[in-house]
Parts: structure tokens; C-alpha cells; sequence
């Protein structure tokens, strides 16, 4: 089988692409910068140039392949409109050119997020049938992705993947917080419930949703079977790394502000004012019985493991 994964040089690209590698699939890898390789050097893949943004770059990239990834995406940044030029028009010419080159083409699988589905109101975790709201430029970029997806399920199989925050090794979001409480701090944000998901556990969902014909126009929540508060996530970390932090009460009243000194201090970091957005709202739990129920979903990590392997591999590759 021939798989084409764009997003690949990512966190959860080249995780996706080991475990393709391993299933015996002819991997080729979009990237728009072949010198940022680092996690598929060790790997038997064909790399490939070509920009998502760049409809002429891609012509001779999307045929000839049984499955395409699309992962690509951005998910920070501080302008609205590369949210959209990338992770909306990026789809959009990415999928039309596909439909054109390969329309033989077995399974189109678009990363979305959680975020496109937008966070709810109680305990209540969001469905596949629940009208999305999403409350970030990140995230109604993501819809506007999807709804360019759907526009070509009648030419090809395609599915739609919604997972909420994913962790694990080669993860630089989820690294700000061990950093924070090596340091012995985190910022508590009050009682706010969160989906996860372990990495590893997400390829193996992607990879699931591709090979099920029963998957063909679905689209999925991928999560673990828990929802956790922010202070079990902290406290997990603190065990791992066996250091003790303490909540910093930080008022959401206050967000826009740190939103502000992040950006000066990193315009490409985890806190900027899209992704406040996100943080001001207190549930974001989803629901992946679809995904167990259709395809036999099993995630298998859970938190305490999944943290301490994270945990473990950040220190051996020294980013702690």
C-alpha cells in the first residue's frame, strides 16, 4: 500500500509515519522544508517538496498513492488570515487537486481538531452530531477545512478526525507545562475539564479510520475514555518529574494580558490571544464512542503512563 502523509516532519506526522513504516506501507512524505527532517532520517520514506499553499508545487506529489494523510496544518500563530490561507485554502487545494490526479484514491484522512467542534457548556462531552461552535481562529479554520473535505465524499472515501489535546514524545505544546512545573508553578485556571489523548494512540486511531470501510464520511472523536482537570494533569506531571508545584491562581480576566507577554515572548508559542480563546472556556471533552462503536477505537495509554513516558523522553533528549 502507498501512503502519502503530509505533515510529516510534525509531532503526530512522524509518529504516523513510523507506525506506516512498520505495517509494511510505501511511505511519501510532503514537506515544505526537506532540511527539517530530524525524526525520519531513521526512517524508509520517500521525501517529497511541495507547499499546500502552493497548488503548482503539488500537481506531480498527490497521484498514484491507496491513502492520503493530510495532517499538514498550523495550529499558532497571531494573524487570522494564515490560519485560513493554510489550514483552510491549504486543504482546499490539496483535496481538489487530489480528486483531479488520483480520484481512485481508497481513503482521504483530514486531521482536524476538537477545537473545530468548539468546547461545550457542562460536563455533557461533545458529539460527532453536535453543531460545531468553535471559539478560536484556529478552529473555525479547521471547520472551514472540513467542509472542504466533504465536498469530495462523493468522489473519494473520506474521513475526518477530531482529537483534543495530544501528548508524547516530540511534543514542544504540552512541554511549556512540564517546564513550568519543573520550575515548581503551574497557572490554574479554576476547575476546567479536558479529553486527552497519548500519541501513539491517536497514529493507531488515523491508521484505523483509513483501512475501515466502515469509516468512509465519518467523522470521529478520537479521545481516551477519561476526562481530566487541570490540576490531575499538573499533578501527574509533578509525580513524574518528582517535584512539587503550586497552582498560581491566574483569573481569566487576566488571560489577554499573559496572551501579550507571550507573543513578545514567543509569536510562535502555545500562549498567544487565538489560543486564549480557547482557554477561557472550561470544557473541552469530547465523546469517542462513535469511533469504539464504528472502527474499534481502543486507546490503551492512559495518563499516568502516558506522562511518565513523555516525561522520560524529554529528559533523555535533554528538552528538560
Amino acid at each position: 500500500m502507498k501512503a502519502l502523509v503530509t505533515g510529516a516532519t510534525g509531532f503526530i506526522g512522524s509518529h504516523l509515519c513510523e507506525e506506516l513504516v512498520k505495517k509494511g506501507y510505501e511511505v511519501t512524505c510532503l514537506s515544505r522544508n526537506v532540511s527539517n527532517l530530524k525524526w525520519l532520517e531513521s526512517l524508509n520514506v520517500i521525501i517529497v517538496q511541495g507547499d499546500c499553499t502552493k497548488p503548482e508545487s503539488l500537481y506531480e506529489a498527490v497521484g498514484d498513492f491507496d491513502y492520503i494523510f493530510h495532517l499538514a496544518g498550523l495550529t499558532k500563530s497571531t494573524s487570522s488570515d494564515e490560519f485560513f490561507r493554510i489550514n483552510t485554502k491549504g486543504t482546499e487545494n490539496l483535496i481538489r487537486l487530489v480528486a483531479e490526479k488520483n480520484p481512485k484514491l481508497k481513503r482521504f484522512v483530514y486531521m482536524s481538531s476538537l477545537a473545530a467542534a468548539g468546547p461545550g457548556k457542562d460536563m455533557t462531552p461533545i458529539r460527532e452530531d453536535c453543531l460545531p461552535s468553535p471559539v478560536s481562529d484556529y478552529g473555525r479554520s479547521k471547520l472551514e477545512g472540513e467542509k472542504a473535505v466533504l465536498k469530495y465524499r462523493d468522489a473519494f472515501p473520506v474521513t475526518i478526525l477530531r482529537p483534543p489535546a495530544v501528548y508524547g514524545p516530540r511534543d514542544k505544546d504540552m512541554l511549556v507545562m512540564f517546564k513550568m512545573i519543573k520550575k515548581g508553578f503551574f497557572f490554574d485556571l479554576g476547575k476546567c475539564y479536558y479529553s486527552l489523548l497519548y500519541v501513539e494512540d491517536l497514529v493507531h486511531g488515523i491508521i484505523l479510520c483509513a483501512e475501515s470501510g466502515t469509516s468512509e464520511d465519518g467523522i470521529y472523536f478520537l479521545c481516551d475514555d477519561e476526562f481530566y482537570t487541570g490540576e490531575r494533569i499538573a499533578m501527574e506531571i509533578s509525580s513524574a518529574l518528582n517535584v512539587k508545584a503550586r497552582p498560581l491562581r491566574a483569573p481569566k480576566c487576566l488571560m489577554p494580558f499573559f496572551a501579550f507577554l507571550g507573543e513578545r515572548i514567543n509569536r510562535q508559542g502555545i500562549i498567544n490571544r487565538d489560543r486564549i480563546k480557547d482557554f477561557q472556556h472550561a470544557y473541552w471533552i469530547c465523546d469517542s464512542r462513535k469511533a469504539r462503536e464504528e472502527i474499534g477505537f481502543r486507546p490503551k495509554v492512559g495518563l499516568k503512563e502516558g506522562i511518565k513516558w513523555t516525561a522520560d523522553w524529554y529528559r533523555i533528549h535533554r528538552w528538560l
